[in-house]
C-alpha cells in the first residue's frame, strides 16, 4: 500500500482484551500480538489510524487502563474509541433487545460518548472511565508522547513533497496557537525540535500530528470531557 502511495490505514482493533474481542467475533485480532502488529505497519510506512471500543460485557473496570496503555505503547496517534452501541438489525441488537438492554435509539456517532446499551459494567462506570480514558489519551502529555513513539517506527517510501501556501500558513497558525497560546505549548516545542534534530524528514507529519492533537481535545471539551 505504501508502494501505491498510500501513507495512512484505518484498524478496527477495538480492544486489546481476547475475550471482547471473541464476543465481537473477531477472530483476526485474538492470538497475536497486536502492539507490534500496529508497529509493523508504521515501519512500512503506513499511519495506523485505530479504531478502539470499550462497554463490552466481557469489559471490567481495567479495561481503561489497558486501552490507554495499548495506545500509548503502539503509537497509534489517531485513536478513535468509542463506547459500545448496538446497530439495529445486527446479532447484538437482537441479543440485547431480547435481554432489555437496549435503552433508546443510537446517536450514529461513535466518538460522542454515548451508548444506546445498558452496559454490563453499570452506566455509570463505563462514561466515568470513557470521560477519563478519553481526557487522558488526549491530554498534551500523553498526546505528544505517543506522536514520538509513532515518529521512531514510521518509516514511508522517500518521495519528493512540495510544500503549498496553505501548508505553511497551517504551520504558521500552529506556532500561534499551540506554541504560543495553548496550554500544550511546552509539548510543542518538544516536539518540535527533538523531530527537528532526530526526525527531520517528518518535521510536517509531526506538526500535523500536533494539529490532531488540538482537534482532538475540542471535540473533548464539547463533549464535556476535560
Amino acid at each position: 500500500m505504501a508502494a501505491a502511495g498510500f501513507n495512512s490505514v484505518f484498524v478496527g482493533i477495538e480492544t486489546p482484551d481476547e475475550a471482547s474481542l471473541a464476543e465481537c467475533k473477531k477472530g483476526q485480532n485474538v492470538d497475536r500480538d497486536l502492539v507490534r502488529s500496529v508497529q509493523t505497519m508504521q515501519r512500512h510506512g503506513l499511519q495506523v489510524m485505530g479504531g478502539f471500543i470499550v462497554g463490552f460485557d466481557n469489559d471490567t473496570e481495567t479495561i481503561f487502563d489497558r486501552q490507554i496503555e495499548f495506545i500509548q505503547k503502539s503509537g497509534v496517534v489517531t485513536a478513535m474509541v468509542g463506547m459500545l452501541q448496538a446497530i439495529p438489525g445486527t446479532p447484538l441488537f437482537a441479543r440485547l433487545l431480547a435481554e432489555g438492554r437496549i435503552s433508546h435509539d443510537m446517536s450514529g456517532d461513535n466518538a460522542d460518548g454515548t451508548t444506546n446499551i445498558i452496559p454490563a459494567m453499570g452506566m455509570d462506570r463505563l462514561k466515568q472511565g470513557y470521560d477519563r480514558l478519553m481526557a487522558e489519551i488526549y491530554s498534551p502529555a500523553r498526546f505528544y508522547e505517543r506522536v514520538k513513539v509513532c515518529l521512531r517506527n514510521y518509516n514511508p517510501p522517500r518521495v519528493r513533497v512540495r510544500l503549498h501556501a496553505a501548508e505553511l500558513y497551517a504551520f504558521v497558525r500552529s506556532i500561534w496557537k499551540l506554541g504560543t497560546l495553548g496550554e500544550e505549548r511546552r509539548e510543542y516545542w518538544k516536539l518540535f525540535f527533538w523531530t527537528l534534530f532526530r526526525r527531520p524528514r517528518y518535521l510536517s507529519l509531526a506538526i500535523t500530528f500536533a494539529i490532531y492533537g488540538f482537534h482532538f481535545r475540542t471535540v473533548n471539551a464539547l463533549n464535556g470531557i476535560r
